[in-house]
């Protein structure tokens, strides 16, 4: 758990899980993966499974102790719908962000088919409900169909994490969609990202009103490119569609 996170998008990171398996090109430099590894057989880390699944029951509660509203995401650190992750666990992370909506909490999965099987099982006749909002990460036009399962999840709030963006993602699709992220990817081997497919997506964002936020040019650090297309941020965020919770983004602007 993290009070105070780093990722310009959020407030604080909650990880009821841990660890992940790489499943495309966009998972080549996991910051997570990496991260993690560097711990492996520590006795007493949290991180001492490497990146390997781990459940974490005792978190399912840290919500409930955070008394000020706040955008949190869901396990920065895996994959809540990764197949080794227990259907009755992802249950219980669902029943506390039901429980506890004081919070926006943002999901974000590359496993997107089973997102949207999940959803559409937990929330046959209605919405998932418009605090909780739920997300795919794409990397290039080779991913572009986890769009289409996100446009088809029961979510009342959609949105995409084009980061790390490898590639151009060509005829984008923002029908049913809240809200793009761009980001690039960085690290020691950080691929670059050229300016033609962010300026394309900011476009369409523009021309078809969904808010966009450029998180980062990315490189050898986060910082290291900055954060500014034409020499300004761009951090909007979906607060039309926050209901009760548009105090939270308030909060975060």
């Amino acid at each position: 758990m993290a009070d105070r996170s780093r990722i310009e998008w959020t407030d604080a990171t909650w990880n009821p899980v841990t660890g992940c398996t790489k499943i495309t090109r966009g998972c080549d430099n996991c910051y997570a993966a990496r991260f993690a590894e560097r711990w492996r057989g520590i006795p007493g880390h949290p991180y001492e499974q490497g990146f390997d699944i781990r459940q974490w029951p005792a978190r399912l509660d840290q919500p409930a102790r955070w008394r000020k509203p706040r955008m949190v995401f869901v396990n920065s650190m895996s994959d809540l719908f990764h197949k080794e992750v227990d259907r009755s666990f992802v249950d219980q992370v669902f029943d506390t962000m039901e429980f506890v909506d004081r919070h926006i909490y943002q999901i974000l999965t590359k496993r997107s088919s089973r997102m949207r099987s999940y959803l559409e099982h937990r929330y046959a006749e209605k919405l998932a409900p418009s605090h909780i909002w739920c997300g795919v990460s794409v990397e290039d036009q080779s991913a572009a169909a986890r769009i289409r399962h996100l446009q088809a999840a029961p979510a009342a709030v959609r949105f995409l994490s084009l980061e790390p963006l490898l590639g151009p993602v060509n005829g984008i699709d923002l029908k049913g969609i809240s809200w793009v992220i761009v980001g690039g990817e960085s690290g020691p081997n950080a691929r670059p990202m050229r300016s033609e497919w962010v300026y394309e997506i900011r476009d369409y964002c523009a021309k078809v009103d969904v808010p966009f936020f450029f998180k980062q040019w990315g490189g050898r650090t986060p910082k290291a490119g900055g954060r500014t297309l034409d020499g300004m941020e761009h951090n909007a965020m979906p607060t039309h569609l926050a209901g009760k919770n548009s105090n939270v983004l308030q909060m975060a602007s």
